[in-house]
C-alpha cells in the first residue's frame, strides 16, 4: 500500500539488452559493484554500464525505443569504465565517462567520442556536475564538472566543457548530407576540439579517500583577503578519516621558483620534443599514443579532519545548495555534515550499506492551494534526505536539518535509489513553475523505474 501511495511509476527498461549487464540474476543490479547508472529525467532517459559496455535506455511508452550500445575501444593502459555520468546542457546530451586509469571521455548519445583526456594516473571513483551560487564573490553561480579519484580532486568549468561540445556540434552540422561524422576513436588522441583545462589538487594528506566533492566557494585566508583568486571548499571521506576538508586554491604555485618551473620546464621539454622528432622524422613512425605529462597540483589546505577508528567513510551525498552533506560509514551510521561550519548536526544509526540522497517535498500549501494558475516556487518546498536501507527494505524521508521523518516507503530487494543529472543552465530557464528535486527508484529485477512523491498529502 505504501509504494502505491508515495511512488509513482513512470515505465520500466526490461530488455533483451540488459542481460549483457548480468540482468536475469536476482539482485544483479545491486550486488555486482562494477554495474554504474545515471539518469535524466528531462528526457526520460536512464543509462547503465559495467566495465566494458554501455548502454542507454528510454522508459517513455509513447514509442519504441531501442537500446543504443556503446563500446568504448579501451586498451589495457586506459582501464575500464569505472564512472558514468549525464552532461545535459541546452542544446544537446552526453554521456561522461571516467576509466580506472584516469581517463575523462565524452561520447555522444550516438557513441561517437567527442573527447579524451589523460587527467591523473589512478581510478575514476566518480563524475559530478553541479551548479551552486557564489557568497563571497561577485559572480552570480558557478557550474561545474568534479573528477573524484583516491585522493585527487580535478575540477572543470562546464563553460568550458560546453565550448568544447560547441564546436564539436558545428563541424558535425556542417558536413555535407548523408555524410557521416567520423568516429574519433583513441587513436587519435580524442583531443581534435584540444585539450580541456582543469584544475588538479591532492587531498590525501589524511589517508586517501573513497569519495568527495567540492562543496563550494569559501573566504581566502585572514591574510589574503584582497587575493583575487577564488577558494573552494572540499570534503573527503576515507578509511583513514571518516570525514576531512580542505581549502583548495586555483593558484599552482605561490613561489617564484615554483613560477618558473611550472612555466619553463614544459616550455623547454616542448622544445626539446620537437627538436627530437625533427632529428628522427625520416625513422620509422612510433605506433604508440603520445600522452600529456600529468598536470602539477594546486595547493590544498587542511582544515578539518575526523578520525573514529574503526569507523570509516564510505559514500558522501551533497544537498543542491552545498550547504549539508550526509555521509555513510561502515558502522551503519548516516552523519548529517554542515559544510560551512565544519560539524556534524545530525546522526542516524542502524542504515548499514544505506544510500541518501537529497530530495525536496511540498510544505502542504501546494495541495491546499486551489487555484489552478498557482505557479510553485522554491519556498513551497522542504529540503529533505531520502535514507534507502537495502536490509531493512525501506525507504526513510526525514525533514531536514532537525525534522521528524514523514515518509517510510516498503521498496523491492534489488532496487537502487537514482538522482537526475544535473542540468546546465538550469539557472537561466523560464519555467512556469518550480521542479523540486526529485528521487528516483529503479527495480533492476523487473526493471520497473519509478518516482518519489514530492507530497505527503
Amino acid at each position: 500500500m505504501a509504494m502505491r501511495t508515495h511512488v509513482r511509476e513512470l515505465g520500466c527498461v526490461a530488455c533483451e539488452e540488459l542481460s549483457e549487464l548480468g540482468a536475469g540474476k536476482e539482485g544483479w543490479l545491486v550486488n555486482d559493484p562494477s554495474i554504474l547508472l545515471t539518469l535524466d529525467s528531462h528526457s526520460h532517459s536512464l543509462a547503465l554500464a559495467n566495465k566494458s559496455l554501455l548502454l542507454l535506455f528510454s522508459w517513455d511508452h509513447h514509442h519504441h525505443y531501442t537500446p543504443i550500445k556503446i563500446r568504448p575501444s579501451l586498451s589495457p593502459t586506459d582501464g575500464y569504465i569505472s564512472a558514468l555520468q549525464f552532461l545535459i546542457f541546452e542544446d544537446l546530451r552526453v554521456l561522461a565517462v571516467g576509466t580506472s586509469n584516469g581517463y575523462f571521455l565524452i561520447y555522444s548519445l550516438e557513441a561517437d567520442l567527442i573527447h579524451r583526456q589523460m587527467i591523473h594516473p589512478g581510478r575514476i571513483i566518480r563524475l559530478q556536475a553541479r551548479g551552486f551560487k557564489h557568497r563571497f564573490t561577485q559572480d552570480a553561480s558557478s557550474e561545474e564538472v568534479c573528477i573524484v579519484m583516491p585522493g585527487v580532486i580535478a575540477r572543470f568549468e562546464g563553460s568550458v566543457i560546453q565550448s568544447l561540445l560547441q564546436r564539436w556540434l558545428q563541424e558535425s552540422r556542417s558536413l555535407f548530407w548523408g555524410q557521416k561524422l567520423q568516429k574519433r576513436e583513441p587513436e587519435d588522441g580524442g583531443n581534435s576540439y584540444g585539450r580541456l583545462a582543469y584544475q588538479l589538487w591532492n587531498v590525501s594528506k589524511f589517508g586517501s579517500c573513497v569519495d568527495a566533492s567540492i562543496t563550494g566557494i569559501m573566504p581566502p585566508p585572514l591574510m589574503e583577503l584582497q587575493s583575487r583568486q577564488r577558494y573552494y571548499c572540499a570534503v573527503t571521506i576515507g578509511e583513514d578519516a571518516v570525514i576531512s576538508a580542505f581549502r583548495l586554491s586555483e593558484d599552482r604555485s605561490r613561489s617564484l621558483v615554483g613560477t618558473i618551473l611550472s612555466k619553463v620546464v614544459p616550455a623547454t621539454f616542448s622544445t626539446i620534443s620537437s627538436f627530437s622528432k625533427m632529428i628522427w622524422r625520416s625513422g620509422q613512425p612510433s605506433t604508440g599514443k603520445s600522452e600529456v605529462a600529468p598536470q602539477p597540483f594546486a595547493k590544498a589546505s587542511p582544515l578539518t579532519c575526523l578520525k573514529d577508528h574503526p569507523r570509516k567513510g564510505q559514500k558522501l551525498t551533497l544537498s543542491p545548495s552545498g550547504s549539508l552533506a550526509a555521509v555513510t560509514d561502515s558502522l551503519g551510521r548516516v552523519l548529517l555534515l554542515d559544510t560551512q561550519a565544519l560539524v556534524v548536526v545530525r546522526l542516524w544509526k542502524g542504515y548499514r550499506d544505506a544510500c541518501c540522497l537529497f530530495m525536496e517535498i511540498s510544505s502542504g500549501d501546494i495541495a491546499s492551494s486551489s487555484s489552478a494558475s498557482y505557479e510553485q516556487s522554491k519556498s513551497d518546498y522542504c529540503l529533505c534526505l531520502a535514507i534507502h536501507a537495502p536490509r531493512k527494505g525501506i525507504i526513510e524521508v526525514w525533514k531536514m536539518r532537525t525534522g521528524p521523518r514523514l515518509l517510510t516507503i516498503q521498496c523491492p530487494k534489488g532496487s537502487k535509489i537514482l538522482q537526475p543529472a544535473y542540468r546546465f543552465g538550469s539557472s537561466s530557464i523560464s519555467t512556469s513553475s518550480y521542479v523540486p528535486l526529485e528521487v528516483f527508484l529503479l527495480n533492476g529485477d523487473s526493471g520497473q523505474i519509478s518516482v518519489l512523491n514530492s507530497s505527503v498529502s
